[in-house]
């Protein structure tokens, strides 16, 4: 009888801010960072996982995921692995814990990342990379991970289980098809703040040669640079061309109002986080007043509550899911069937150090078990550490190709994490005073 035996959380940096790689309009110097966690079992045996963050987050993420190891220490692997749904409730109805939320916040981020490193022990044992662990479920299986409270005035446990079932006979193809083609990528590559003009043009240039159908830049620093660098953008890609936009919650709603009008002869494709993630009336009132641009946000929404009350609002065009902003597989699954049943697309946040890497299993499960559809759904991809990674994405064509090792993405090469251990590995050990 395998138990678990560790849970070991590495504070792992990469000095991005050295070349404003990830920069925005409220993220000037971000470091770009993982509280990489590990646990381990007495068969040898170990599940990884990570929370994003830009730098000195881990500090309270590392904390965070420690307090959550009585849940799983000595406890056996096969008795946890066979319904992780209970694991994961357990943790998010620790009461000693849930004060800190309830079911939000690093608290949330921190249940998600143990209840990602279960799943990528189980893809291990299974030999079998996310997406298809998840795709293969039935869907009752699927529709048993998600916890249905507070969500049921929009979307009940039977309505969950019939989206599943109406698209259960078509998998076998849509797998199939997922393996010949891919899943549809956008960059945010060329569009970080602190680029120069030349270096945006050059980005764009090879977005578009690598074959993209869609790139993002972020605003919301300075009018007259957005309205420069939207030109320059059009300028090289063409009428026509999607073209997003992001202001990482920069404005209030009249300043979001004014700022799309002035972008708005460039066409922007959509405005994602233009105001406080919090504030789901002001999404709604932004949609309002500048459509037909689109309104996207997600990657610092709380909770699968949140996710609900945008939609009921018609806040929102399109969903960005996140893989380590809330609890995890599960909770993100009740976020895909909720997009699913009020028909709105999902085009997940990426970037960071590994998002890409993990939340591509999600939009792939999305894509074979649950919406059935690419129709306006694309996953972000940044081109920045995946080297750091035992598998990182693969791209062709501007598509991301699906995952084929076991596992759910997060896994680290060893050296990696030395190098980049904080503050004692060596890369921080030459850049700190």
């Amino acid at each position: 009888m395998p138990t678990f035996t560790t849970l070991d959380v590495t504070d792992v940096r990469f000095p991005t801010s050295t070349s404003l790689d990830g920069s925005d309009a409220m993220n000037k110097d971000p470091d770009y960072s993982a509280a990489y966690l590990e646990i381990g079992t007495s068969d040898g045996d170990s599940g990884v996982s990570l929370v994003f963050t830009i730098g000195r987050g881990n500090d309270v993420q590392g904390a965070a995921i420690r307090a959550l190891s009585h849940h799983l220490l000595n406890r056996d692997v096969d008795e946890v692995l066979s319904d992780v749904g209970a694991a994961g409730a357990a943790m998010t109805a620790d009461s000693q814990l849930r004060w800190l939320g309830p079911e939000k916040g690093v608290m949330q981020m921190a249940i998600g990342a143990v209840i990602n490193a279960l799943w990528d022990l189980r893809c291990v044992r299974e030999d079998k990379p996310l997406w298809r662990v998840l795709s293969d479920l039935s869907p009752r299986e699927l529709v048993d991970l998600v916890d249905f409270r507070y969500l049921e005035d929009a979307l009940t446990r039977e309505e969950a289980l019939g989206i599943l079932e109406r698209a259960a006979p078509g998998r076998t193809e849509r797998i199939e098809e997922l393996e010949a083609k891919g899943f549809p990528a956008y960059t945010t590559t060329p569009g970080w703040l602190g680029y120069d003009d030349q270096k945006l043009e050059r980005l764009l240039c090879e977005a578009a040669d690598d074959g993209f159908e869609m790139v993002k830049l972020k605003v919301g620093a300075d009018l007259d640079d957005d309205i420069r660098r939207f030109s320059i953008a059009r300028k090289v890609l063409g009428e026509g061309f999607p073209i997003a936009a992001d202001a990482n919650q920069r404005w209030g709603v009249q300043e979001a109002e004014n700022w799309m009008n002035a972008l708005r002869p460039q066409d922007p494709y959509w405005i994602e986080e233009p105001t406080s993630p919090d504030d789901i009336l002001a999404h709604a009132e932004i949609r309002r007043r500048i459509a037909p641009i689109r309104v996207a946000t997600g990657e610092h929404v709380h909770n699968r509550v949140m996710f609900k009350q945008l939609l009921q609002a018609r806040a929102v065009d399109i969903v960005q899911i996140d893989a380590t902003r809330v609890g995890g597989v599960h909770e993100n699954i009740a976020i895909l069937l909720l997009a699913a049943k009020f028909g709105i697309p999902v085009c997940p946040h990426a970037g960071g150090v590994g998002l890409c890497e993990m939340v591509q299993h999600l939009s792939m499960l999305d894509f074979v078990a649950i919406s059935g559809s690419f129709e306006d759904r694309r996953i972000e991809h940044v081109d920045h550490l995946h080297e750091h990674f035992v598998e990182p994405v693969r791209l062709e064509h501007g598509r991301y190709l699906p995952p084929e090792k076991p596992g759910i993405g997060a896994r680290m090469h060893a050296g990696s994490i030395a190098d980049h251990r904080f503050p004692d590995g060596p890369v921080w050990k030459e850049l700190l005073p």
